[in-house]
């Protein structure tokens, strides 16, 4: 079974300024990842690099940390080593914060499934500001009838985010718990079977535990 997250260590540094190197990365995937696709998802890695590169989070941290944590999620903790779901969550974003990049850009680079995964976990933001509610039960009615990797890389993102909600991350983080809690972690039980979803639905409920008290 994949190991679960701990970091007891008190002179560590915190967890919402820790991230996943390139060479951390690379080694990571080098002994078990055929070279193409260790190149493929490098490639990934620098673009979303790239397009992060300017942006921060609301607790001050580079935003591409949390691209590289959800990455890093998945090998060190559910070992997957699959290029196609580590592209998709380094770049889970890009499509949302880029005025260049396109699904056609990264289906050209990186391959159909991942420009599918990538643009099935893109928001409007523009609606979402407006909208903020309504476009998030749409995105959860999405996932609802797509890959369930899609699913996995949704709630991976969430889990890195609870992980940083003590650092303020969050403006309103009572409701981002609630909201996880009440539509997102259904999809994940309704997938008994998909272990690797079951193990993000468990981090998530104690991380949830843990903020809460």
């Amino acid at each position: 079974m994949p190991q679960p997250y701990f970091n007891l260590d008190p002179n560590a540094v915190p967890y919402n300024r820790t991230h996943l190197s390139k060479d951390e990365l690379e080694a990571r995937l080098r002994e078990k990842v055929d070279v193409l696709d260790v190149h493929k998802v490098m490639s990934a890695y620098e673009l979303a690099e790239n397009v992060h590169e300017k942006q921060s989070r609301n607790d001050g941290t580079p935003y591409f940390y949390h691209s590289t944590r959800v990455c890093k999620i998945l090998i060190d903790e559910l070992e997957c080593t699959d290029s196609d779901i580590l592209c998709s969550a380094l770049l889970h974003d890009v499509l949302e914060d880029s005025t260049t990049i396109t699904k056609e850009v990264l289906e050209y680079n990186f391959g159909q499934y991942v420009a599918y995964v990538v643009e099935t976990l893109t928001k409007d933001l523009s609606q979402q500001r407006q909208k903020p509610d309504e476009t998030d039960l749409a995105h959860v009615e999405k996932l609802r009838n797509e890959s369930e990797d899609c699913l996995l890389i949704r709630l991976t993102a969430r889990l890195d985010n609870f992980r940083c909600l003590e650092f303020n991350l969050k403006r309103n983080p009572i409701l981002y718990i609630t909201n996880t809690t009440e539509r997102y972690l259904p999809l994940a039980e309704k997938r008994p079977n998909n272990k690797r979803l079951q193990y993000i639905s468990r981090e998530l409920k104690k991380e949830r535990n843990k903020f809460l008290g």
